[in-house]
């Protein structure tokens, strides 16, 4: 099976969680599950910036990027968010690799608004530098940050990111790992299965805001594209990626249409 596990910034500030989680992926890579991490930082990028006097300013949830923010991209996201993980990783006997969307321009973005200044949206993503290090025994860690042919570096959504590289990959399952316990409704209740046609009307009532609307958004990406199965789950219960894996019910499994068994 191949995998591409997105882990939200959030569950990556702790050492016990980035531990926690790098052996739960460690042990199922050694059953033979073939994967790829792509890993946000929003979290650690406010806090760094903060601790600079810079105010983070967002545009539909969007952090406006301003050739200083874009610095604290690099450092904070490709940087120490991203060698932090890899660490956790080697620690555990995995072999990762920490890899930005620069890296063999292995995603491709352009710029969204000028108003949001170097924030990206993926273009496309190139799966042949992935696919050597996955058919090596490498895990590819990648950080949300992107570029384009003139060498210019991009911040980029992590859901956006991930479903990008998911297309491009092939993966059976993409798993958006985050700090809730999936897609709530209306109602204050976790949906167990939910479709694109669901998707869209949360969003269009205004019901999935914010980082779930972008998730929702990049699920919608995903699963038009070809990607088997998008799952949006707390990243934070022990034994996740186990449970994901085995096709347990744990957060919020979407699917494309009606009609779809909940096992298909």
């Amino acid at each position: 099976m191949k995998a591409l596990i997105k882990i939200g910034g959030s569950l990556l500030d702790s050492p016990e969680s980035r531990q926690r989680l790098a052996a739960e992926i460690g042990q199922a890579i050694q059953r033979g599950l073939k994967a790829v991490v792509v890993h946000g930082g929003g979290k650690q990028m406010t806090r760094f910036l903060e601790e600079r006097g810079v105010e983070s300013r967002f545009v539909n949830g969007l952090r406006v990027t301003t050739p200083e923010v874009l610095d604290a991209v690099l450092k904070i996201f490709a940087g120490s968010v991203n060698q932090e993980l890899v660490a956790a990783f080697i620690a555990n006997d995995v072999q990762a690799v920490g890899l930005s969307g620069m890296d063999g321009l292995l995603t491709e973005a352009k710029q969204m608004s000028a108003e949001l200044g170097f924030v990206g949206k993926p273009v496309r993503s190139d799966a042949r530098l992935l696919s050597l290090l996955i058919e090596n025994s490498y895990l590819p860690v990648v950080a949300c940050v992107a570029g384009d042919r003139r060498g210019q570096f991009y911040n980029v959504n992590a859901d956006q990111m991930a479903a990008s590289v998911a297309s491009a990959v092939h993966v059976d399952k993409l798993f958006f790992l985050t700090d809730v316990g999936g897609v709530w409704g209306k109602e204050k209740v976790i949906y167990p299965t939910i479709t694109i046609d669901k998707c869209k009307m949360l969003i269009e009532q205004r019901i999935a805001e914010g980082g779930m609307r972008a998730k929702l958004e990049a699920a919608m990406d995903a699963l038009w594209s070809g990607v088997g199965e998008v799952v949006i789950a707390p990243g934070a219960v022990p034994g996740v990626i186990d449970g994901l894996l085995a096709g347990a019910q744990i957060g919020t499994r979407l699917l494309a249409e009606m009609g779809v068994p909940s096992n298909g």
